[in-house]
């Protein structure tokens, strides 16, 4: 015969935590698993970083496009403003090869090929002179004629 397991007060305590450990157990396990092993977690992580990376890319890509654009409208500047320097040059020339016209009351300024005319020519005759003389430059778009006749410009 079996002899009846006496209980002790100190095994009280001993039943209790074994009681509560159980219980933890079983809500553990009643969890849903939400942790993810090493491996998954490391794909995730190198599918972030690839994401990542991509999207540093385009915008590098971006960047890169943007600035070449800003080249091309600076080259573009420089390369218009050398036109209209070598327009105003030539302009300047053709008035200076004139006995009538004088460089020095004529001001010719140029932008985008449109030729201003200031200052002063000595008579009607000559102010059209200078008109023609400036149309007759290559890449000159428009005279504008302000000369004023006979004046001190």
């Amino acid at each position: 015969m079996h002899k009846p397991i006496q209980r002790t007060p100190r095994m009280r305590p001993m039943a209790a935590l074994a009681i509560v450990l159980a219980a933890a157990a079983l809500a553990a396990c009643d969890k849903p698993s939400d942790s993810k092993t090493a491996g998954q977690r490391m794909d995730n992580a190198t599918a972030r970083a690839e994401q990542k990376a991509n999207q540093a890319k385009e915008s590098a890509k971006s960047a890169g496009h943007d600035a070449a654009q800003g080249t091309e409208r600076m080259a573009g500047d420089v390369s218009n403003k050398v036109k209209d320097a070598a327009i105003t040059t030539a302009v300047n020339a053709k008035i200076a090869g004139d006995p009538k016209l004088s460089v020095m009351r004529i001001n010719v300024d140029t932008v985008d090929g449109r030729v201003l005319l200031r200052g002063s020519a000595p008579d009607a005759g000559a102010s059209q002179r200078a008109q023609q003389l400036a149309a007759s430059v290559d890449g000159v778009v428009s005279v504008d004629n302000q000369l004023v006749i006979g004046g001190k410009g």
